[in-house]
């Protein structure tokens, strides 16, 4: 056997011994027979292939894609030790009648008004294991009519720029502690979640470590709710900022694994403790992120919530997906005892041969409501502290708190950068005896009257639409239109009239 180099660390072998028609070839003959087996080890090497001994398979060959490198970050400098983020986000709205359903009335909230955002952070990384991070945030509401006070009325209101996210990371990807004020985002955020929707968002002063493996990851944190002041520091209460006196501490365990394929499985168990001992002061201003519907002064609250979630990969499934979470809870709130569930169950397909790559999907949404507010019990099952907007519609009437809605959306992508949606939503109450629950968790639609507790329990439909373009990369558009269709449970407790809601936002990411 002799070997001819083609290129450094790459040889062509060619037999020593070879039928004597071949050694009798032409000169003519050579010279073709030396070009094809030119061309055939350059083909070979160039698809990653080795001729040895004479014998190769070339049959099928197969491409070599290049792995495209992620765009560099033109804010990062230092060869990545220091990397600026800024966020611009800006929200036109329009609400009619989604506060009191009555046309009759101009209420404060049936208004046009503008939501602004801006977010500059900073990430400094002198080593590997260790990285420093802070965010600052300024949130407007102009042109509105409601209180530029956060919270109150609904209003989104206004906090001059603050500090939204400070912590130190320390450890690898698969091995870290993050201490200070951050987000917490678990699962499909039905639990846990920032609320990007709102202006402010949510983030926790929090303890959290960190370990995965490629198949498996698990989260251990012990926490405490952020509070927004129109014209103060934002402060957590447990730190004595906020004097609200709950005093709320949110720790829990989270595990995914991806063994179980096509899908991602999740478990969870989380506990809330609030000891209200205080009465809350009459000019308190903050935002109250919901930790428990009653959060009642002068009680405690204790319970624990244990979950699991199961999501598949539609990649793996041939366009078909699905997904579920169930949540039980028991403990205390506001001292009655408390024993509730909820459910979450999904399922659908996008036809991948098809234009616009079109995906239907169905769901169900229910949670557990009290069936009678007079026991000393409490069956309303607790949402704590989501990302709800868009879960149980993109007006946010409810919340996961005493509901039942199945819903069906349908969406189509006519181009890359463009997608269009829309789904149908419809409402009941899972117990009349219980309150309707906005999506913040803790606002009720009506006072739990007899009229209401007597009341048909459909409280109505809703219609979304919407549309999704981001025409280069650092901006997103959303427009959306929604219309709600009043149902028995508004008739039967008041006005009930339909409601409309519409917006047009832009975001710019850097």
């Amino acid at each position: 056997m002799s070997s001819v180099k083609i290129s450094a660390g790459r040889t062509l072998r060619v037999p020593r011994n070879l039928p004597s028609h071949f050694l009798a070839a032409s000169r003519t003959q050579r010279a073709i027979r030396g070009v094809a087996n030119a061309l055939l080890a350059a083909l070979l090497l160039t698809f990653g292939g080795t001729i040895s001994a004479g014998v190769a398979d070339v049959s099928s060959p197969k491409t070599v894609v290049p792995e495209k490198k992620p765009d560099a970050n033109p804010l990062c400098f230092a060869d990545g030790t220091i990397c600026i983020d800024i966020q611009e986000r800006i929200r036109f709205e329009a609400r009619e009648n989604t506060f009191d359903f009555n046309e009759d009335v101009t209420a404060l909230n049936d208004d046009i008004f503008v939501l602004n955002r801006f977010r500059v952070g900073l990430a400094f990384k002198p080593v590997d294991w260790l990285k420093f991070y802070a965010q600052g945030q300024d949130a407007h509401e102009w042109f509105s009519d409601r209180p530029n006070i956060p919270g109150v009325l609904g209003a989104e209101g206004d906090d001059n720029f603050d500090l939204r996210q400070a912590y130190v990371q320390v450890g690898r990807k698969d091995l870290n502690f993050t201490a200070g004020r951050q987000v917490l985002q678990y699962g499909d955020e039905r639990l846990i979640g920032p609320a990007e929707w709102t202006n402010f968002s949510k983030t926790f002063d929090a303890g959290k470590f960190h370990y995965e493996q490629p198949k498996f990851s698990i989260d251990l944190f012990a926490s405490t709710p952020v509070y927004i002041f129109r014209d103060s520091f934002d402060q957590s209460d447990l730190f004595n900022g906020a004097e609200t006196h709950r005093n709320s501490v949110f720790t829990g365990a989270y595990a995914s694994t991806t063994a179980i394929q096509p899908m991602t499985l999740d478990f969870y168990a989380l506990y809330l403790h609030e000891d209200n001992t205080v009465p809350l002061p009459t000019t308190l201003t903050a935002v109250t992120y919901p930790g428990t519907t009653l959060s009642i002064p002068g009680t405690s609250t204790d319970f624990v919530t244990l979950g699991t979630r199961v999501k598949s990969d539609p990649k793996k499934l041939h366009g078909w997906e699905y997904d579920g979470e169930f949540a039980f809870q028991a403990g205390q709130v506001s001292n009655l005892d408390l024993l509730a569930c909820a459910l979450h169950a999904g399922g659908g397909y996008t036809f991948q041969n098809c234009p616009w790559k079109p995906r239907l999907y169905l769901e169900y949404n229910y949670a557990t409501g009290d069936g009678d507010p007079t026991d000393g019990d409490i069956g309303t099952f607790q949402n704590l502290f989501p990302s709800n907007h868009n879960k149980y519609g993109v007006m946010d009437l409810f919340a996961w708190e005493n509901l039942s809605s199945p819903d069906v959306r349908f969406k189509v992508q006519p181009f890359k950068q463009l997608s269009l949606e829309t789904a149908f939503y419809s409402y009941w109450l899972a117990d009349t005896n219980d309150s309707w629950y906005r999506a913040n968790g803790t606002t009720r639609v009506r006072p739990l009257t007899p009229a209401a507790r007597a009341a048909s329990s459909y409280a109505g439909s809703e219609i979304d639409l919407l549309v999704t373009y981001q025409p280069v990369k650092f901006l997103n558009i959303w427009a959306g239109y929604s219309h709600f269709f009043a149902g028995d449970y508004l008739n039967a407790t008041g006005a009930s009239d339909d409601a409309d809601f519409g917006y047009v936002q832009l975001t710019f990411n850097f």
